[in-house]
């Protein structure tokens, strides 16, 4: 099936009567993007639903696409078009449409607090990276429609795309998507122990097993079942992926 540019862009979130004034205003939020983009290891980019493209690109997103920055924001999402594999834009798609369809269903008062994550490959010549892809609500238009959009952009921790997630902030739930029965299901958040966390941290810091049983006051054989334990929560093999997991979905 071919993809056009003008599948992203939906009547469920249709913007209007955005003015030049209006695009005068919004300067100090972007500087703020950029800013943020500084400060961060994570790709950010900035979604106008109202000119159907980006509005703003960091640098650093060439590094998964190999085109520069700039290229990027002309692109827009042809950028998606030719970088996604057939199989995963066509479920960005779906996704698209029954992420909007949800946004609208939550109070107006509450829009802003929501964030949507998925995993997705993005191909760059012989080059696959799975990136884990995060969209959060940046400017509402007077109708409480999405103008503009914040995205970050990192390399996942899973091994396979998917895994959507539409998620308020500082809620114990979220809601999942199911690909194959195209709902939305309502979930328990995963969270960390005290106890976990604390393995997460200190094997950051280069600290061997035996010395963070040692700094917890626990033995070996209990640090080794806590993370085992922890990695099969988060469906990780490793600590490296633990960290990447417990960042991209903010449990640290």
């Amino acid at each position: 099936m071919t993809t056009k540019i003008d599948d992203f862009f939906l009547l469920s979130n249709s913007v209007a009567n955005i003015t030049d004034s209006d695009y005068e205003s919004i300067v100090p939020v972007l500087n703020a993007v950029k800013a943020f983009a500084q400060c961060t290891h994570q790709c950010v980019y900035v979604i106008d639903y109202f000119r159907e493209g980006f509005a703003y690109v960091s640098d650093n997103l060439a590094f998964l696409c190999g085109q520069p920055a700039e290229r990027i924001k002309d692109f827009g999402y042809q950028l998606y078009i030719e970088h996604v594999p057939a199989d995963e834009l066509e479920m960005s798609k779906e996704i698209n449409k029954k992420g909007f369809d949800l946004f609208n269903e939550f109070p107006i008062t509450e829009k802003m607090e929501y964030s949507i994550t998925y995993d997705f490959h993005l191909v760059n010549g012989r080059k696959s990276n799975l990136i884990s892809h995060r969209i959060t609500p940046l400017v509402l238009n007077k109708e409480s429609r999405i103008w503009l959009a914040l995205c970050t952009v990192q390399l996942s921790a899973r091994k396979k795309p998917g895994r959507i997630i539409m998620k308020k902030e500082k809620s114990k739930t979220f809601y999942a998507y199911d690909l194959n029965k195209h709902k939305w299901n309502l979930e328990e958040s995963i969270t960390l122990s005290e106890r976990e966390r604390s393995i997460i941290g200190l094997s950051v810091q280069g600290y061997t097993m035996n010395e963070i049983a040692e700094k917890l006051c626990k033995s070996v054989d209990t640090i080794k079942a806590c993370k085992r334990a922890m990695f099969a929560k988060m469906e990780v093999s490793n600590m490296t992926e633990a960290l990447s997991f417990a960042i991209n979905y903010r449990l640290l």
